[in-house]
């Protein structure tokens, strides 16, 4: 899809959050700048909230600082330093070991004063990637810079944060929209976008996303763009060959061939911004190696992937089990 995501140009405002509790909670951390844990499901529109709640507070963009946790813990050194964000703290340190560039990285973003207002806030976003060793660097810097900085922690799974920061930060719980809120946002998008629409194809993509707010807005636009209208026959049409099969391809490719940044890159995509969870990425990883696999080299797979859906039911990382998933394939076919 070319044209802008309607999760971009439509993204709401504080007062426009449907969910009353998190847009009262949040209202009251515009005055209050306090340090907030914002939890929930992928795709109930968690980010999206905290983007509101910086925009309503800050009169300057340069306070808000994003930090994916991603673009930390999966990415090597040198594309650390590469960023055009981070360099300017890292140059001439190359040297560093990972954890201390990551560690310098989060504190001179806290040091820096405000430009305008009285503080800045600080988001980390998918924070449930984040190493212990990290938030204990992070518990420290949250102590040092609470008068200046507001920190913002993004997560879908609150328990991997250790007591000390959770402590620190006020919850803000996100729930999965209902069918009827996301028709209603739809609804709202769909009339400033000037496309047709009725309410059987407004209650089909309110399915089809499954309390995934993200998803059901992607849908709509998939249809509007394919079809210049969102009703049930349009919808059913579009929506039923959405999927991500070359994504999927893509994953195993670079698994097959060793290349396993790419694979993590692709992983983390599924993950973070199309509203997969691990064991549903899993499952569809699994239906894509079925086409193109088969013998011991799929049945060594699938051995492997009974011990990554133990792992994902009880562990805190998808990423990281459906990543460790495709290096120990890889390396058992070489």
């Amino acid at each position: 899809m070319d044209a802008p995501l309607w999760t971009e140009t439509h993204a709401p405002t504080l007062d426009d959050l449907p969910q009353a509790s998190v847009r009262n909670r949040l209202d009251r951390a515009v005055d209050e700048p306090m340090n907030l844990v914002v939890q929930g499901p992928p795709g109930t529109g968690k980010t999206a909230a905290v983007r509101a709640l910086a925009e309503r507070a800050h009169e300057d963009g340069t306070d808000l600082v994003e930090l994916n946790v991603a673009d930390f813990f999966d990415r090597t050194k040198k594309e650390i330093r590469q960023d055009p964000r981070f360099e300017s703290f890292l140059t001439g340190r190359s040297r560093m070991p990972k954890r201390d560039m990551i560690n310098r990285v989060l504190k001179e973003s806290a040091s820096y004063a405000p430009v305008s207002g009285d503080y800045k806030t600080i988001v980390l976003d998918n924070a449930e990637a984040i190493r212990e060793d990290f938030q204990q660097a992070l518990r420290r810097v949250m102590e040092r810079h609470h008068r200046t900085t507001q920190f913002v922690i993004v997560t879908r799974q609150p328990s991997t944060l250790i007591a000390p920061v959770r402590s620190r930060c006020f919850p803000v719980p996100v729930r999965a929209p209902t069918a009827d809120e996301i028709e209603a946002t739809l609804a709202d998008i769909l009339d400033a976008e000037g496309v047709d629409y009725d309410d059987d194809g407004l209650e089909f993509v309110a399915g089809y996303a499954d309390g995934d707010l993200r998803k059901a807005i992607l849908g709509a636009q998939t249809a509007a763009v394919e079809a210049d209208e969102v009703t049930m026959t349009t919808v059913h049409e579009t929506l039923g060959d959405v999927g991500y099969d070359d994504e999927l391809a893509a994953v195993l490719d670079a698994a097959e061939t060793g290349d396993l940044t790419e694979a993590r890159t692709t992983v983390r995509t599924l993950l973070d911004d199309e509203g997969y969870d691990g064991q549903s990425l899993l499952v569809d990883l699994l239906d894509a190696a079925r086409k193109r696999y088969d013998g011991e080299t799929l049945a060594r797979l699938h051995r492997l992937a009974g011990e990554a859906d133990h792992d994902l039911v009880t562990g805190t990382d998808d990423r990281l089990h459906l990543t460790h998933l495709l290096a120990t394939w890889a390396q058992v076919d070489a």
